[in-house]
């Protein structure tokens, strides 16, 4: 599914209106109806009669407080007691949003105008009682911070014990970056409409926006699938397709040999979650180069896999390229760098790996910081094969000379650039993750949440990756692969542990069982669609 920034899908709907013909008052009815189905499902048991529940709707002068104001007739119609609170001058509502406030004026509902303190205390007594709290106030066209008038409604909104859904993006969010500036609307729903904007992945859009899910409000298909859009956010189908097909007469030979270089004195668990990474992700031959003096704890640690000792007790040294070499014949695919340790002696063989191998190269962490310390090295791989790259945030602020804030506060443009400028894929990791691709494509990742946070995982995910990669995977299709199951194992592990106390190797072992959940699901053919699911937030 693509997604879009703010003016991007002001160009889609208006194309959608003046060209294709759909009235905008159709538009903003059809968003309502999405917003109230929403609704519905938020109630215990996802209540169909909304008798004595009560509804606060916030609601503004723009095409936002439109919405709202069509939310809320729908609501007083379906028996909800419902209140507004109009954050402007009754004059100030034009066109459709004016329309939609006689419409509602026609209704039971009840309707204030902010304008001082007798509001302020009457809006505090609402939300105390609401059920449902519903964010109309400003929408993707919002920029910088909210005004001060309504940042104290804000904070009384996020203290109110009512279920928040949020109309196409919460309230001082940034739709293209994500930013807060001083605060927002924090929703445990979003509803956005046609497709999902930027700053739903961004900044701190994924924190404030809870379960995000998309409606299409009637706006043709052929509309959304705008080739011109170059971001997208990955989705079940999406991954499902990129799976590799098993034939009955596979062998551990057709299902990929997988080179891995990893491993130094201390730091042998980093080979060993990256080897289960790539066994439980189907690979068939796996093949770890270590160095001599972890040898030992490592085969005994990964029976299943073929460990082939290099010259050093402490860490790999030159004279492990003799021994990678000789193993490269027939592989498919390598990854080199979990838990190598900042040894120097090694930068010759990474000069050699990316110079030397025409087959797909993952480099991920000290293979990343040996990057940072001679970044001439990159320019090795052009045109030898294709290179993933799989950052953090502080390895991706070493390998471009700027700081992690910089590295946070432009995730998706950075990423792209140096995906086009390295020309390699590039896993930028984070609470969402996004995947760059050398054409300028890029993909954010909705699945995982802060239990990956811990110790390993980071490896596991270039096992995984390695694994599809020597299956046949394209690179770009493989680093998905890998990003994606590895967050739904973490997904399907907060289910049942929370958001900590799972570890790396869970999350290995879990990726047999989301993939194959992946291979089963079908695609029910509803419209709307869940962006990410209650584990990502925390939400029941």
């Amino acid at each position: 599914m693509r997604v879009v920034n703010a003016e991007q899908m002001r160009q889609i709907e208006e194309r959608a209106i003046h060209h294709y013909g759909i009235p905008s008052l159709l538009l903003m009815e059809n968003a309502a109806w999405a917003v109230v189905e929403e609704i519905r499902r938020c109630l215990p048991q996802g209540q169909v009669d909304f008798s004595g529940r009560k509804a606060v709707i916030l609601v503004g002068k723009g095409n936002n407080g439109g919405d709202g104001l069509a939310v809320a007739r729908h609501l007083v119609l379906q028996g909800m007691d419902v209140t507004v609170f109009l954050f402007a001058e009754l004059k100030e509502l034009k066109g459709d949003a004016a329309l939609n406030l006689c419409l509602f004026q026609g209704t039971t509902g009840k309707c204030f105008v902010i304008e001082g303190e007798k509001q302020r205390r009457l809006t505090r007594l609402a939300l105390a009682q609401a059920d449902v709290v519903v964010d109309a106030l400003f929408g993707i066209g919002m920029r910088g911070a909210l005004p001060s008038l309504v940042e104290e409604y804000v904070d009384q909104v996020n203290r109110a014990p009512g279920w928040v859904v949020a109309i196409d993006i919460p309230s001082g969010v940034d739709a293209n970056t994500g930013k807060v500036y001083r605060t927002a609307i924090r929703a445990q729903t979003t509803v956005t409409f046609g497709l999902p904007k930027w700053g739903l992945f961004l900044g701190e859009g994924p924190e404030y926006s809870g379960r995000v899910v998309v409606d299409p409000i009637s706006i043709p298909a052929s509309y959304l699938e705008d080739e011109g859009i170059s971001a997208f956010v990955l989705t079940d189908d999406d991954v499902r397709k990129m799976l590799p097909i098993r034939t009955l007469k596979g062998h551990k030979g057709t299902h990929g040999k997988g080179i891995l270089v990893a491993g130094s004195k201390g730091m042998s668990g980093a080979a060993v979650l990256a080897g289960r990474g790539a066994l439980r992700s189907g690979i068939g031959l796996l093949q770890i180069v270590t160095p001599q003096g972890i040898a030992q704890e490592v085969d005994t640690a990964i029976t299943e896999a073929t460990i082939w000792s290099a010259p050093g007790d402490d860490f790999l040294n030159e004279e492990a390229w003799s021994v990678i070499l000789k193993q490269s014949e027939k592989a498919q695919a390598f990854a080199v760098g979990p838990g190598l340790g900042q040894n120097l002696e090694f930068t010759l063989v990474l000069g050699d790996i990316l110079s030397s191998l025409s087959c797909p190269v993952v480099l991920d962490a000290d293979a990343l910081n040996q990057l940072a310390i001679e970044p001439d090295l990159l320019g090795l791989r052009n045109g030898q094969g294709p290179l993933i790259l799989t950052p953090h945030p502080g390895e991706m602020a070493r390998l471009c000379e700027c700081s992690v804030e910089d590295v946070e506060s432009n995730r998706l443009d950075l990423a792209v650039a140096k995906a086009v400028e390295w020309e390699a894929v590039v896993v930028l990791k984070g609470s969402v993750t996004i995947i760059a691709s050398p054409d300028g494509r890029a993909f954010f990742n909705p699945t995982g949440n802060p239990g990956l946070g811990t110790g390993g995982t980071g490896d596991v995910l270039t096992g995984s990756i390695l694994a599809w990669l020597a299956q046949g995977v394209a690179p770009l299709e493989a680093a998905c692969l890998g990003v994606y199951l590895h967050g739904k194992s973490a997904d399907l592990l907060a289910g049942e542990y929370g958001w900590s106390g799972f570890t790396a190797s869970e999350v290995a072992d879990k990726l047999p069982k989301v993939r194959r959940e992946l291979e089963l699901k079908s695609n029910t053919g509803k419209e709307g669609m869940s962006l990410w699911g209650c584990d990502r937030f925390g939400l029941k």
